[in-house]
């Protein structure tokens, strides 16, 4: 089966993660696995973050959040800075399950829209383009 999951999380839209969340932690409870919950972000300031080290303490802090949440035992996370989240994301996210040894990414998508018919969606990336398991849920 599975050793690792790893959950990329959108720390300014935590909102619209509520099932992928709850999918990987039921995953996760269900055959005793480690959850690695990811963050991506730019060094310069933010909506959510101010910086680098706040970004990298607010995904910490996620992480212990959904351990206490959902009863998990084995929980880390890892907060990766990167030039421009928006253009680097999915490379990000591949090199992020590479490093945290994750063999299941569970990762939150949205209905897709008219641009996600010209350009390909983050999940849609990430689950052409990835050595392990990707769970798109939506």
């Amino acid at each position: 089966m599975y050793t690792k999951i790893m959950v990329p999380v959108d720390l300014g839209h935590v909102d619209r993660l509520e099932k992928a969340l709850r999918t990987a932690a039921d995953i996760a409870k269900l055959y005793d696995l480690p959850v690695c919950y990811v963050g991506v972000s730019s060094s310069v300031p933010s909506n959510v973050a101010h910086g680098s080290s706040e970004f990298t303490s607010m995904v910490t802090t996620f992480g212990q959040d959904q351990a206490q949440r959902h009863n998990l035992s084995n929980v880390t996370a890892a907060a990766y800075i990167c030039p421009d989240p928006s253009v680097d994301l999915d490379d990000v996210l591949l090199k992020a399950a590479d490093e945290n040894d994750a063999d299941l990414i569970i990762m939150a998508s949205h209905v897709p829209g008219l641009a996600d018919h010209i350009f390909a969606s983050n999940g849609s990336y990430v689950a052409s383009h990835s050595k392990v398991s990707v769970l798109v849920v939506r």
